[in-house]
């Protein structure tokens, strides 16, 4: 029994700390910036 409330503790220690992690690191998206390029339709 003491084995599955360490387990528990620390499964929960593991998963607060990913969330931690996930919150100061899940923000990294890229830099936006404009990209526009010339496309030539060939209608007939």
């Amino acid at each position: 029994m003491r084995h599955l409330v360490r387990l528990i503790l620390v499964l929960a220690v593991l998963s607060g700390l990913a969330v931690v992690a996930y919150a100061y690191f899940g923000d990294m998206s890229a830099e936006q910036r404009s990209f526009e390029s010339p496309v030539t339709l060939d209608v007939n």
